[in-house]
């Protein structure tokens, strides 16, 4: 959400007028909301809102159990669980955010006519938000449709936490397929997904255009460096099953043998099997787990730590994954320790910033040296390399696809 917002932001300054359309709160939902963030659409860009058929109404009672990211977050391995993502799975493909699509694909069509648009940019997970596009590309010939793949479609790493049928991956991968094949350009957010998709048609390379999540260097401009006396490790956002920390374990614990007093700190929901297993190793002392914060309470944190400890979820297509918060790590300038693949596409960026290290999972002996070492170090990051992930520099890459488009029209 955040990566568009804030490009509708900027785009403006480039000659452009972005028009949003989006699903009503009322009739969306999502476990958390950060209501804080509407202060960053501009007065001047046109926002319109949509009804959709909420299939999550399930949870009504407690929007906390609505999944986020499908059901990477909160696994339910109940028989009721499994059940549910069965049908998630199976009766809902792609996934259940389609129960928008009818009422922005008709909103679109009025929105298309009345503001005179020329270029519609989709954007996913979810994926079902592609089949707007597709459906208007149809309608529309003329129109320059751009759709923007944040993530893997069918190789998302909890894909099969869905039980997939042939019958019903097969459908989803044509569905994948036909987008990737029809849309005018595609973006991605990494060279590794760019790959992946490009597996997947022939010949549609030279349409797709790598454009990274970055940071809004506005964020950053209120707070001054901050320096904390205590070594405090910090953690933002999800911390599900499938984000191993045994392999960080061992290097905290020798934190406390060399008598080193440090906070492990997490901000955002960590699953009960994570938290128990840190719980059961770690000295209370040394841990804390606080809720979901609004975006500049999590800038905060991350500016009032020593070191960020960032983790790539533990799947065959790790490489590929780059999670947003990792730009915004990079803009603190505060030191970055990576838990995944060295070779993956996340280690590449904190390397070419200078930003920390990568380490594998479980190479214990390597992160302990590196939680100790680090302490003392000085650490200088590549400024240049981090602006060029700045969100003004990334809507400029926005406006030469766009444009791109225009001299040839």
């Amino acid at each position: 959400m955040q990566r568009w917002l804030k490009f509708a932001k900027y785009l403006p300054e480039f000659g452009w007028e972005p028009v949003v359309l989006t699903v009503d709160p009322e009739y969306a939902a999502y476990p958390v909301t950060d209501n804080s963030l509407n202060n960053e659409v501009p007065d001047s860009v046109k926002v319109y809102k949509t009804l959709a058929t909420n299939y999550f109404s399930i949870y009504k009672k407690d929007k906390s159990r609505i999944p986020s990211a499908g059901f990477a977050t909160n696994i339910d391995n109940s028989l009721k669980g499994k059940l549910l993502r069965f049908i998630r799975g199976n009766f809902f493909i792609p996934d259940p955010r389609k129960g928008w699509n009818n009422h922005a694909f008709k909103k679109a069509c009025d929105l298309i006519k009345s503001e005179g648009i020329r270029h519609i940019i989709t954007t996913s997970p979810p994926h079902s938000t592609q089949l707007i596009g597709l459906k208007l590309k149809r309608k529309y010939p003329q129109i320059n449709w751009i759709a923007d793949l944040r993530d893997p479609w069918t190789d998302i790493y909890y894909y099969n936490q869905f039980y997939p049928t042939v019958l019903s991956k097969s459908i989803d991968l044509q569905l994948e397929r036909t987008v990737l094949k029809n849309a005018d350009r595609l973006i991605t957010v990494g060279d590794s997904l760019k790959k992946m998709f490009e597996a997947k048609v022939k010949g549609i390379g030279e349409k797709v255009e790598v454009i990274t999540n970055g940071f809004d260097e506005s964020d950053f401009n209120t707070f001054p460096p901050i320096r904390n006396d205590k070594y405090t490790i910090t953690y933002v956002g999800t911390l599900s099953d499938n984000y191993p920390v045994e392999g960080l374990i061992p290097g905290l614990n020798n934190l406390t043998n060399s008598g080193i007093d440090f906070n492990l700190r997490f901000v955002g929901t960590v699953s009960e099997k994570t938290k128990n297993l840190l719980k059961s190793q770690i000295h209370s002392k040394y841990l804390e787990f606080l809720p979901y914060a609004a975006h500049s309470e999590a800038i905060k944190f991350m500016y009032e730590s020593s070191l960020l400890l960032l983790i790539i979820p533990l799947h065959l297509s790790n490489k590929s994954i780059i999670t947003g918060k990792l730009f915004e790590y990079l803009a603190s300038e505060k030191p970055v320790l990576c838990l995944g693949p060295a070779d993956g596409d996340a280690a590449e960026i904190i390397r070419n910033c200078h930003a920390g290290q990568t380490f594998g999972y479980y190479s214990s002996d390597d992160i302990s040296d590196y939680l100790i070492n680090i302490r003392s170090e000085e650490h200088k990051s590549d400024k240049a390399a981090i602006a060029s992930y700045s969100r003004i520099n990334l809507v400029r890459r926005i406006v030469e696809v766009l444009e791109s488009k225009e001299k040839t029209v």
